[in-house]
């Protein structure tokens, strides 16, 4: 059985039809996100490469316990992103210059005004942001990046730019949230070649390390883990998986860690 998980890629609007290496776009196709099948032993866990030519919709995604009253599900919808390249003057918008209520917003929603309202973050590769459930945000044009989120396709959008696209207002407004976003406590910078922790629950953990990692890493991997190699490459049970694969471990001792890599280390919590 292979330890690299299956990729699909899924078209998008807003997409590249010119992707980086490793990836490949098709002639005619313009390709946004790199899906990473989950496992059945991961299976609340999905990662994706992000690769962006316009904006995305303005968007909210339920928290579990909203997911759960509306009857959709088991999960809501958690994410961060890790920025990995982006072109001038790129950003992403995430929560609200002042503080908006769920009227206002419809309003600004309807208007297209909403995305003046925003906060826009400007960013940089090392950027890291994790958005809780009910964040109202967007990611902009001229960005790759990778997400690691709870595996949940509930989105509602607010905005499309025009776009011919449904839109969900009443559900998204439901849960949406007018406030500013917390930088202070959900942004950090991380060095390319750096070891961090960047996540650490409710429902998901992840970390940046660079080779080997140590016994403090390590004790927070005591179970299954997806292992995504930004530089150089690993091996998990003999087979190599190199930078813009995904590999599954059952354990983080079947890891080999190329002494100068850099790779991302994912796992679920266990808690809901």
């Amino acid at each position: 059985m292979s330890h690299r998980l299956p990729t699909r890629q899924v078209e998008k609007p807003w997409g590249r039809d010119a992707l980086p290496a490793p990836f490949k776009a098709d002639a005619g196709e313009r390709i946004g996100e790199i899906w990473f099948e989950p496992p059945a032993a991961l299976p609340d866990l999905l990662v994706k490469y992000i690769f962006t030519s316009e904006k995305l919709s303005v968007q909210v995604h339920p928290s579990d316990a909203q997911t759960q009253a509306q009857g959709l599900g088991r999960q809501g919808k958690e994410e961060c992103w890790l920025v990995i390249a982006a072109d001038a003057g790129a950003a992403l918008g995430i929560g609200f210059d002042a503080p908006i209520a769920a009227e206002a917003m419809r309003a600004a929603a309807l208007d297209g005004s909403i995305e003046q309202r925003m906060t826009w973050h400007s960013v940089k590769p090392g950027d890291f942001f994790y958005i809780p459930a009910n964040t109202v945000h967007a990611i902009g044009g001229g960005i790759a990046l990778i997400e690691v989120q709870q595996n949940s396709d509930i989105t509602y959008r607010l905005y499309d730019y025009g776009r011919p696209r449904e839109l969900h207002l009443e559900d998204g407004i439901a849960v949406a949230k007018g406030e500013r976003y917390d930088s202070g406590r959900w942004h950090r910078e991380v060095g390319e070649r750096d070891s961090a922790q960047l996540a650490d629950g409710p429902f998901f953990r992840l970390d940046q390390v660079r080779g080997a990692p140590g016994g403090e890493v390590a004790a927070r991997y005591p179970g299954a883990l997806l292992v995504i190699p930004r530089t150089g490459a690993v091996e998990i049970g003999g087979e190599r998986i190199a930078a813009g694969s995904c590999g599954l471990a059952q354990r983080l001792s079947d890891v080999a860690f190329d002494s100068d890599s850099v790779v991302l280390l994912a796992a679920a919590c266990g808690t809901r």
